[in-house]
């Protein structure tokens, strides 16, 4: 029996390869021990046999956005790992080879690097469900950020209560005053899709912005859903579970 040792410290010695090269073998998911795929690094081996795929590449990880159905009472209004995040139901805890949508037809592979690389870029408030974007690709990044305040989010809402005489009309009225944290909000679209349902189609959304407007006419939200956001629909799905952004569709 040998002393354990990291799996990159094993794996540079097999190959003659630098550490830092070991370690990107590894979280590209290259790297079997005992015929099962580890990617971590500093996973512990002894005499295990260890085996490279004939397909492995040292070329950076291409990034990947993840597009998550995000259920009710889920936090995702701050990044992962942020202090203030609560410990427990977080939206980026449901990023999991486990959660990962069958109709995924994007055929990339799940790795353990794309869930701790992407970056929340959609806030949505707790109480709501619906899509949430994570991306670890700086491209999808700028664009989420440079055109939050002109990206169209479409929204569902199960309201209670009655509007005030002419609610409906001033929350369509591009003068509606209306202003959320200090400032004012733009233009939004607002319909009824059933007596007790609205629809919103609103730039620039955050949370609390479309419960604070329904309070505003007199209407107390039960439940609320995203449904969209800019040209990407939530679509078939499923609550909790995610799939990649296919190279062809864009926000």
């Amino acid at each position: 029996m040998t002393e354990p040792v990291r799996l990159a410290k094993r794996l540079a010695d097999m190959l003659a390869c630098s550490r830092r090269e070991a370690e990107q073998y590894i979280e590209g998911g290259f790297v079997a021990v005992d015929g099962v795929v580890v990617e971590a690094p500093q996973f512990r081996v002894q005499n295990q046999s260890i085996v490279l795929s004939p397909d492995a590449s040292l070329l950076a990880l291409t990034p990947v956005t993840i597009l998550l159905h995000k259920p009710a009472g889920y936090e995702a209004s701050v990044p992962p790992g942020d202090a203030n995040a609560s410990a427990g139901k977080t939206a980026a805890r449901l990023l999991t080879a486990a959660n990962h949508a069958s109709e995924d037809r994007s055929g990339i592979r799940p790795l353990k690097k794309h869930f701790s690389g992407s970056e929340l870029l959609t806030p949505l408030a707790t109480a709501a469900s619906g899509l949430v974007v994570f991306s670890g690709d700086w491209r999808v990044a700028r664009k989420l950020r440079e055109d939050a305040r002109v990206l169209e989010h479409e929204v569902v809402v199960e309201v209670s209560g009655e509007i005030k005489p002419s609610g409906l009309e001033r929350l369509n009225r591009i003068d509606h005053g209306f202003t959320y944290r200090g400032a004012l909000l733009p233009p939004a679209k607002v319909s009824w899709q059933s007596e007790a349902r609205l629809r919103f189609a609103l730039k620039g959304e955050v949370p609390g912005q479309i419960a604070y407007l329904c309070d505003s006419v007199g209407l107390k939200i039960e439940a609320m859903k995203r449904l969209r956001v800019g040209r990407m629909p939530l679509s078939q799905l499923p609550p909790g579970q995610w799939r990649y952004l296919m190279p062809y569709e864009r926000f």
